[in-house]
């Protein structure tokens, strides 16, 4: 299969017509079988406000076009092979890049025997485009479709399904939306994407989940580990993450693909300023990020801007985003990527010059260092919110546990809780309430919201942030993309069981 990007020439009146058509063709492919239960309470969405909404966005007059298979692949992970699902041939699948204000138009093949989807993850961009049932249905096997939408906001964000345990195989890509204006204040850019990885190595995604759920019955949700659960050894606590640090102890880390014995390389010159932009892809695992013998300055979360902060390491949950600089050193140093709690690696190499590669197993002690974590960050005045009173407040709570693996918002499992609602143009403060014993990244779809800081402070923008164990986040958003969109922990197997609700635009 041949991927492929370009960018052509298209006048905002084609594009919208384009994004017309292309919604429709999308409700043709429709859900079957299992999947209808995610439509029971499919919502209505009001085409003119999508328009109007699609309209509003900048547009450059170009589109950026690629074509995508996902299907069975054998993937090298660096000496090791797996049989997994990939796009294309390569894990991680194609970079897509853009400009703001360009259309992407991205035709997917589905090449798999079940139906699948494209999240477009952190990207405000149409509903009926997002590539989460039902807003819009998924692609069936077989079928194709087109997705088409112009991209808002720069940043780095990334792509993946929305159906089922998809979200723990290879099907994955990294996105960046370029801002032309921005200055440029580095040299070279590093894009790095860190996953936990089973499939085709170890126990695939269903057998894990079937595993969670018999070895959860009876166990009680908090302060005994994993350790004891056939394939699922290993996984401890970590104080970052308020206690149990996951529910599976995979076989491998990767970064870009590849295995800390066999790791992927970056090189640069001394003195170079490098711009890395860092995705976490994992299904399960939080990961303690840092570059030996550098600090980092963090410049972006989740794709926006924060004043400019240094750290040792960064903390990142699945889903969650990070871009920072450094000032490459002299030699060739270990990008770690720790899983938090796991006890266990994944590395890329950075070069700059001559000298051999560290050990595969060096820990930098910039892991112990100063760990950046959303507490430690603060939007730019340019990216903050306007600081007004909320019009409406909104509540998350976070249920469920280990004994029955029953993970929920408000006590039931989706489709079957409330959706949360707002209408157009409304301040929302939505809070997320961590009612158990296990740490959520809870991610928003079409939006970025403004955390807010225990102190009442305004923190970064985001999409995704950590709720630690019995504890609470509150977050800002401006209702100001129509539609209806997910809520949900960014946990695969979490949201899998039902921890997943949808934040639903009202008249």
């Amino acid at each position: 299969m041949t991927e492929y990007l370009r960018r052509t020439p298209l006048t905002r009146r084609t594009f919208l017509a384009a994004t017309m058509i292309g919604g429709l063709a999308l409700t043709a492919c429709g859900r079957t079988g299992d999947d209808a239960a995610s439509n029971r309470s499919a919502p209505t969405v009001d085409t003119a406000a999508l328009e109007a909404a699609e309209a509003a966005r900048p547009h450059t007059g170009r589109t950026v076009t690629a074509a995508l298979r996902p299907q069975t692949a054998e993937i090298d992970l660096g000496g090791i092979t797996a049989r997994t699902l990939a796009y294309g041939d390569t894990v991680p699948g194609p970079l897509i890049r853009a400009n703001v204000g360009d259309g992407l138009g991205i035709t997917v093949a589905n090449g798999l025997d079940h139906p699948t989807s494209i999240h477009w993850h952190g990207i405000a961009l149409r509903n009926d485009m997002d590539g989460a049932a039902p807003a819009s249905p998924d692609i069936g096997p077989g079928k194709d479709f087109t997705y088409r939408f112009s991209v808002p906001h720069p940043g780095t964000y990334w792509a993946h399904p929305h159906t089922g345990l998809d979200t723990d195989y290879g099907l994955y890509m990294p996105v960046i939306v370029d801002d032309p204006t921005e200055p440029g204040r580095y040299d070279a850019e590093w894009i790095v994407v860190v996953d936990d990885w089973t499939d085709g190595v170890g126990k695939s995604p269903q057998q894990i989940l079937d595993g969670l759920r018999a070895s959860g019955s009876g166990m009680p949700s908090s302060g005994m580990g994993h350790g004891g659960m056939p394939g699922m050894g290993g996984v401890g606590s970590s104080a970052l993450l308020g206690g149990d640090a996951g529910d599976i102890a995979y076989p491998h880390y990767l970064i870009n693909g590849r295995i800390p014995a066999a790791p992927s390389t970056f090189k640069a010159t001394p003195g170079q300023r490098i711009r890395i932009r860092i995705s976490n892809a994992g299904a399960d695992t939080a990961f303690r990020v840092a570059l030996a013998g550098h600090p980092m300055t963090v410049t972006h979360t989740d794709g926006f801007p924060i004043q400019p902060t240094v750290v040792d390491a960064l903390l990142l949950g699945m889903g969650e985003r990070y871009d920072v600089t450094v000032t490459a050193g002299d030699g060739v140093f270990p990008l770690v990527a720790l899983a938090e709690g796991k006890n266990r690696i994944a590395r890329a190499l950075l070069s700059t010059g001559s000298g051999s590669a560290p050990d595969p197993g060096l820990r930098p002690t910039e892991l112990s260092g100063r760990v950046g974590t959303v507490d430690s960050f603060t939007a730019t005045t340019e990216a903050a919110l306007p600081q007004t009173k909320p019009d409406v407040t909104l509540a998350a709570n976070l249920t469920g546990g280990m004994m029955r693996y029953d993970w929920a918002i408000g006590n039931r499992a989706y489709p079957d809780n409330t959706p949360l609602t707002v209408t157009q143009g409304q301040r929302a403060r939505l809070t997320f309430t961590n009612k158990t014993m296990m740490w959520h990244p809870m991610h928003l779809h079409g939006h970025t919201f403004q955390v807010v800081k225990p102190d009442g402070t305004p923190g970064p923008r985001k999409d995704t942030v950590i709720v630690l164990p019995m504890s609470n986040v509150r977050v800002d958003l401006i209702a100001d993309n129509p539609g209806d969109w997910m809520l949900h922990c960014h946990n695969g197997y979490h949201m899998d069981v039902g921890m997943m609700t949808r934040l639903d635009y009202r008249a």
